[in-house]
This record gives structure tokens, C-alpha cells and sequence, in this order.
């Protein structure tokens, strides 16, 4: 019955001439660019120009649900099963925009300069990430310096706190020029710093990362949407979801 009066309001609206309300339209796919250089990475309705980090297609707990990349993962989930996600295309300099929300207690990443090769896993081997999780209970990430939404994973800390709780949408944006990145979260600036100076290199050398030979090692690459994470509340599964994906190389 709600599904009938909805459908006659929404036909109402256009007979007199007006737009029916946000929650009646239909995802609208980006378009493939703009005057502005932007270009969509994701179309709304499917998985066209990504897939499974090392393989052909995407990894199965990845689907489009209402019109945003959606992960669910359970705490057996294979890794066949919940793969990283990454660009078919990689890039060097960009800016990135998109929003994210997640499930209470889950984390994962957006990463950069993702190299793929057989000889790695996962991606985060080679990709730079802007870490994303939820503040409230995701133990121990968000207790943690450095690995709160916002962060470059292990490496430099915001100044604050600027994520949304758990079920609502993020904005994030990340800008790479030449090797400076800029990290954004919801309209505030969290990171700002350098890749490959001789004070990234001494920062890295304190860092697990030191002993890991391809990470950051290179200067372009893939965009990728992290599932490898198994946090969440236990015994449930993990839920994200990603949309208004877009790039613009620099």
C-alpha cells in the first residue's frame, strides 16, 4: 500500500510539472566527465572499471545495493571473497573525492599508488591509505593514534576528530600532486604532509612498513576500496558502502 501511494504522489508531482522528492528518484550515474575534469569512477549501477585486487573480476561480497558499492563480509569470509577492490585504471596525480559509511565497529581504507603484482597479497602492501573507521568502538584502531578515520594508517594523525558515527556518510577527498597529499574528511583538512622526502623516509624507517620493500615505493597506481578488514562486532556481519566516486587527474 505504501509502495502504491508513493508511486501516485511521485506521478502527481510530474503531471503538475514538478520534481519528485529525493527519496523517489532513482540513482543517477554520474557523468563520464564534466567541465571541470571530474570524471566518475562509478557508474551506480554496477562494478564497471574495478575489480579484486589480482583478479579478473570482483570478489563476490561486493555488490551495488541503491546505488553505492556495497561489502558484506562475515568473520569466515575467504579472501576470494572480499578482495580489495581497485581501479582498472591507475594514476599518479589526482584528486579524489567520494563518501563512505560503514557498519558500528568495522574499519577499512582508501589507498593510492596500489601496484598490482602477483607477488603481493594485499594491496596495502604497496598503497599509501587514508584509514576509515568507526570512532565509537572499533577497538584497538580508533584507540589509536594514527589509525582513526582521517589518519594516513600509521603514519601521520589528525589533529581532531572529524568522522561521523556509524551509518551515517563521510566525505573524504584525497589529493596527490607530485607527492604532496592532502587528506579531507567531512569539509576538515586531517593530513598534509610530503611522500619520498628524507622526512617521510625517516618516518617510514620507524614504521612497520620499514621491513615491507614495495610499500610506497611507487610514484602511481590504483585507487582501492579496502574489505580485507575483519573488525566489527562480533558474530556479525561487516557492512560498507561507497558512492559519488570521482577523480580528476591533475
Amino acid at each position: 500500500m505504501k509502495h502504491l501511494v508513493r508511486t501516485s504522489l511521485v506521478s502527481a508531482l510530474m503531471l503538475a510539472g514538478l520534481s519528485a522528492p529525493a527519496w523517489a528518484r532513482a540513482p543517477a550515474a554520474a557523468s563520464a566527465s564534466d567541465a571541470g575534469g571530474w570524471q566518475s569512477l562509478f557508474n551506480g549501477r554496477s562494478l564497471a572499471g574495478w575489480h579484486s585486487y589480482n583478479m579478473k573480476g570482483a570478489a563476490s561480497g561486493w555488490s551495488v545495493v541503491d546505488g553505492a558499492i556495497h561489502l558484506q563480509r562475515t568473520p569466515d569470509s575467504k579472501l576470494e571473497q572480499v578482495q580489495d577492490l581497485i581501479t582498472d585504471a591507475s594514476y599518479q596525480n589526482f584528486d579524489l573525492k567520494l563518501e563512505w559509511k560503514m557498519s558500528p565497529c568495522a574499519d577499512a581504507g582508501v589507498m593510492f599508488n596500489v601496484h598490482e603484482d602477483p607477488k603481493y597479497t594485499y594491496t596495502f602492501e604497496t598503497g599509501v591509505e587514508m584509514q576509515i573507521a568507526d570512532l565509537a568502538c572499533t577497538v584497538p584502531d580508533s584507540r589509536v593514534l594514527y589509525e582513526r578515520a582521517g589518519d594516513m594508517f600509521d603514519l601521520y594523525a589528525a589533529p581532531y576528530e572529524s568522522v561521523r558515527a556509524a551509518g551515517q556518510w563521510n566525505q573524504i577527498e584525497i589529493r596527490v600532486d607530485h607527492g604532496h597529499v592532502q587528506f579531507l574528511q567531512n569539509g576538515k583538512k586531517t593530513v598534509d604532509t610530503h611522500l619520498w622526502t628524507a622526512a617521510w623516509k625517516q618516518r617510514v624507517a620507524k614504521t612497520k612498513f620499514a621491513t615491507w620493500p614495495g610499500f610506497a615505493k611507487y610514484h602511481q597506481g590504483h585507487i582501492s576500496l579496502q574489505g580485507t578488514e575483519n573488525k566489527g562486532r562480533a558474530g556479525q556481519p561487516i557492512q560498507l558502502w561507497f558512492r559519488h566516486i570521482r577523480i580528476k587527474r591533475l
